[in-house]
């Protein structure tokens, strides 16, 4: 029997937080820290970090249709970040660290456009949300290996514990009948 794979490919602040809680959705098959749309091929993290690359955090989710949509990623993806914040998640500031779906296809833009809209006419949020809606015309570039997995290898590192946890936590109670068993 045949798996198909789709992926989504995602901004929301620093990639150890998205990433943390990604591998823990029943459906998702791989996650991969990385940066996206920018202008600098094969960026390291300190050009991100300084800013000059146009890149953004992100991770990349693989994932199965036919045990999670590609709606409830991103319904997780808006309950474990702030999109009303520009450049920013906390104190992380930057444009590296903007809100951002990058679509791997013109369904995916649609139901991201409807997910946004949705939680506007909902009033979900205080402030408008500022996540962009990016095709990711390929331009992915995975992270360092020291990054992968990075919330797992170190639970007790001080950002980790009072950032990348209270995340992880949030996801564990909103989430409960997505995690992985």
């Amino acid at each position: 029997m045949s798996q198909t794979i789709e992926t989504a490919t995602l901004g929301g602040g620093c990639f150890w937080c998205l990433e943390a809680v990604y591998l823990r959705v029943d459906g998702v098959t791989a996650v991969e820290s990385g940066y996206a749309g920018g202008q600098t091929l094969n960026p390291t993290y300190e050009q991100v970090c300084d800013g000059v690359t146009g890149h953004a955090e992100v991770v990349k989710v693989d994932f199965d249709p036919a045990k999670i949509s590609y709606r409830e990623i991103l319904d997780i993806f808006f309950a474990i970040h702030d999109p009303t914040q520009l450049n920013r998640q906390g104190n992380d500031v930057g444009t590296q660290y903007r809100s951002v779906i990058f679509t791997h296809s013109p369904q995916q833009a649609e139901i991201a456009g409807q997910a946004i809209g949705e939680l506007a006419a909902e009033g979900v949020y205080d402030g408008k949300i500022v996540t962009q809606v990016l095709p990711l015309d390929g331009n992915y570039f995975p992270a360092e290996a020291y990054h992968q997995n990075y919330f797992e290898q170190h639970p007790d590192q001080g950002y980790c514990a009072f950032v990348v946890a209270p995340k992880v936590a949030k996801f564990r109670q909103k989430f409960a009948h997505r995690l992985k068993a």
